[in-house]
């Protein structure tokens, strides 16, 4: 917004501002991991909850909070999600949840750097994911929208996402870098 006067940039705030649902009807919590050093796998969690609350006017004043239901997750094969189900991956009986609760968010816009406590299995470490903010519309039924795409990298083995089989050839079966591939699409609540 530079270049505009103070009270444009008040009425962008005012606009952006407020608290935001996650349409996750519009949204893609994804993620991807390399199988046998070969190929990627990519995967949803489909049954996501989530809040904004967005400062325009002061970044660091913003918000948010994710809830996975980890027994959402989705690669597209069958047997394979229920082996990430198990206790061999997620334990999700045992820990049915992966929250994430932003803590610090620095940047302006359209790039920030959001830190947060990311919660898997019971173990809660702060992550730093970048985010871009993708723009704000009022859509045809005139909801207030706002756009973000989320990315990352994280270590699996951090939450105790420990399982892996060595190949034959050397190496493992299943590596631990896991890439953050979100969509969010947010809808303002009215008031």
């Amino acid at each position: 917004m530079t270049g505009t006067d103070p009270a444009q940039q008040e009425q962008a705030h005012a606009e952006l501002s407020g608290d935001y649902d996650i349409d996750v009807a519009h949204s893609r919590f994804g993620f991807m991991a390399r199988h046998a050093m070969v190929t990627r796998v990519h995967g949803t969690f489909n049954d996501v909850d989530g809040v904004l609350h967005l400062d325009a006017g002061d970044i660091g004043r913003s918000t948010a909070r994710v809830t996975l239901v980890a027994d959402s997750i989705d690669t597209g094969v069958e047997q394979r999600d229920q082996h990430l189900r198990s206790n061999d991956f997620f334990d999700m009986p045992t820990y049915p949840e992966i929250t994430f609760v932003s803590t610090a968010i620095n940047g302006s816009a359209p790039s920030f750097e959001v830190t947060g406590d990311l919660t898997v299995k019971g173990i809660t470490k702060p992550v730093t994911v970048d985010v871009e903010f993708t723009g704000a519309a009022v859509d045809p039924s005139g909801n207030h929208r706002v756009g973000f795409e989320v990315s990352g990298t994280l270590n699996r083995r951090d939450w105790g996402v420990n399982w892996n089989a060595a190949m034959e050839a050397g190496g493992m079966l299943v590596g631990d870098k896991v890439t953050l591939e979100i969509d969010i699409s947010a809808i303002r609540r009215q008031e």
